[in-house]
């Protein structure tokens, strides 16, 4: 054993240890290992930092922006909907995904199916009141075991098949890995879903909001072309969660505090909605619906107060006009006033119009020396003075509210606010209220969604058919967004968990140095050459295991092309069949089930489901075990010896 192979076990040892004592950020361990490794010249210092550029790593990020679109825009709720069973339990909603996972991964990139399925996995956990990681993990594992049962399913079998070809046999046919793949597969999705609730740790996102501000009351109105438009009251009640209720109705400007069930909705009816934050989003999809103050009333009935603001803002507007307007005879200098004042007005439209596409919620709550109190939105003109939205009130313990516009606003409110960042701001500074910390509050756009979910499925399409490197595809679905304004310029960086890509970014080198050292050849043959002792079946199990755990630390392609010719090898020493243990290295390869950084998929869920780096071992190990034990009987009945 060299002197950089025994270095490199040490750094990678203590990594590790730190890794699971979890006293300290998981980045910032990454950052130190990759340091010492450059300090103990096993890195070199001109690539230490070439990691951030790797394309697992552009491909994380990517991802992680394309995944927060389709859940900011609705499209998500829209697919939960029409992907998840109505009804069971948690564990028939992750079996389905996961079955899905595993069958999309056959036939395109595990990492673009993980991208799909995860909003949707988030939207699962909300709707089953469980923790994100308990559907998440499963889900990421279910995308790794499916695959590995095609040729084209995951690049450690194409990298295997590309030695097969070198040795002279020529390559693996489509679905010469599906016998095995599959019934390891299905093993590992059913253990997976029977024991997933026990063995996957229960973590809260450290970014969850940590106050409560109750439900909101906010109104929705019923357009003429709304599928909700004759049905009953009770019916439109079915279709939502139990986190939102409809306590009243506007009906011909008669509001009805406690509607009948059987009462039939018609075109132009308001519906009074109580919600909690997080299910106003999902509830409004499932009706079909828009927020009253999100969008511009409809002329099927005649609305006092929109006339009255309408009237004030068209006479706020004449009289600006009537400052601005000078009549021609009255000299040069007004005529210069006339023209920089139109200059003034239309550099603050092209300034509005810029920021069109920065539209955000935000959470207000009237401090008691606010002067909003005692006044209702129509009092104090908020759309036409400030160009911000009053879309919710959360008013704890109160629900005896008047329509929105009109309630008088008291200490404590909550007020559910839209608008650009910077009308918020000055609202809130005007009117004495304090901005609360963003959280998921998710008002549904149509157009943005349809978008949002077409530009994803063009990335994840130009991926499975190898038209574009999937990092390329990906970061062009990015570049969609921008160019769509499906996420404003800000929500893009704000989208990518930092920590994460340093993670990705730092060990990456790491596993370069792997290689290069000499350090995991040198594992693999010792481990081999010592326990095997001329035994073929212990050979093949043991290729299986290592390759295994090589792929826990290393990106699984790598381990492929490390392990590929060490198995050609070992299989022609003892004088049999190659493709035993060819078939054995895909497996291992694809299946890293213990670390957050083996496999692009289990780190794009260390973020959203708030897990350490210890958390995916005790789901991980039973499940590679189990990997191990199915598949080595399959490869001796499907490939013999």
């Amino acid at each position: 054993m060299s002197l950089d192979q025994v270095l490199f076990f040490v750094v990678l040892l203590v990594t590790v240890g730190l890794f699971l004592w979890d006293r300290w950020r998981y980045d910032l361990v990454a950052l130190a290992a990759l340091l010492a490794c450059v300090i103990l010249g096993l890195v070199p210092a001109e690539s230490a930092f070439e990691g951030f550029g790797h394309p697992a790593v552009i491909t994380v990020a990517a991802v992680l922006i394309l995944s927060f679109g389709l859940q900011t825009t609705g499209a998500v709720d829209a697919l939960a909907q029409r992907i998840l069973p109505t009804g069971g339990g948690p564990a028939l909603g992750i079996a389905a995904l996961m079955l899905l996972g595993a069958f999309l991964s056959a036939f395109m990139n595990n990492v673009g199916a993980m991208a799909l399925l995860m909003p949707i996995a988030i939207q699962l956990a909300a709707k089953q009141n469980i923790q994100p990681g308990q559907v998440l993990m499963p889900l990421a594992f279910g995308t790794i075991l499916g695959g590995m049962t095609t040729l084209i399913g995951t690049p450690p079998n194409l990298i295997v098949s590309g030695f097969r070809a070198e040795d002279a046999q020529g390559p693996f046919a489509m679905f010469d890995f599906a016998p095995v793949g599959i019934a390891v597969a299905l093993a590992g999705i059913l253990f997976t879903v029977l024991a997933g609730r026990w063995l996957v740790p229960k973590r809260t996102r450290s970014d969850a909001g940590s106050f409560d501000t109750g439900t909101y009351i906010t109104e929705v109105r019923i357009g003429r072309d709304s599928k909700v438009v004759g049905q009953r009251l009770g019916e439109v009640e079915e279709r939502l969660d139990a986190d939102t209720q409809i306590v009243g109705l506007v009906h011909n400007d008669f509001r009805v505090t406690a509607p009948r069930a059987g009462q039939r909705l018609q075109a132009g009816d308001i519906l009074v909605l109580e919600s909690e934050p997080e299910a106003l989003g999902p509830a409004l999809t499932r009706l079909g619906l828009k927020l009253e103050e999100d969008v511009p009333s409809e002329p099927i009935e005649e609305d006092t107060d929109d006339d009255a603001e309408t009237e004030a803002k068209a006479e706020a507007e004449s009289k600006t006009d009537a400052q601005i307007s000078v009549s021609e005879d009255e000299g040069e200098n007004d005529q210069e006033i006339r023209e920089a004042s139109k200059d003034e007005k239309n550099k603050e439209n092209e300034k509005s119009n810029a920021q069109a596409d920065e539209i955000t919620i935000q959470e207000l709550l009237v401090q008691p020396t606010s002067l909003l109190t005692g006044r209702s939105a129509t009092d104090v003109r908020i759309r036409t003075r400030f160009s911000v939205n009053l879309l919710a009130i959360s008013r704890q313990g109160h629900r005896s509210i008047r329509r929105l516009r009109w309630t008088d606003l008291q200490a404590g409110d909550v007020l559910l606010m839209q608008g650009t960042p910077d009308a918020i701001s000055h609202f809130a500074n005007d009117m004495g209220c304090i901005p609360l910390a963003q959280r998921a509050i998710l008002i549904p756009d149509r157009k943005k969604a349809y978008t949002a979910l077409g530009i994803m499925l063009a990335a994840v399409l130009l991926a499975a058919l190898g038209v574009l490197p999937t990092a390329i595809a990906f970061v062009l679905g990015v570049v969609g967004y921008m160019l769509t304004r499906v996420l404003p310029m800000r929500r893009i960086y704000e989208a990518v968990d930092w920590p994460i890509i340093v993670l990705l970014g730092a060990l990456m080198p790491l596993a370069d140095a792997m290689a290069t050292t000499g350090a995991a050849d040198l594992l693999a043959r010792s481990l081999l050459e010592q326990l095997a002792q001329g035994n073929p079946v212990i050979a093949l199990s043991l290729m299986l295991v290592v390759t295994l755990i090589l792929s826990s630390f290393m990106n699984n392609a790598a381990t492929a092309a490390i392990m590929c010719p060490i198995a050609i090898g070992i299989a022609h020493q003892l004088e049999v069949n190659p493709d035993s243990f060819l078939m054995a290295v895909a497996i291992g390869a694809s299946c890293a089930f213990l670390t957050p950084i083996g496999h692009q998929n289990n780190t794009l869920i260390l973020g959203p489901g708030g897990f350490r780096f210890g958390d995916y071992w005790p789901l991980g190990l039973p499940l590679a075990i189990l990997v191990v034990a199915v598949s080595v009987p399959m490869l001796l009945w499907v490939w013999p010896l």
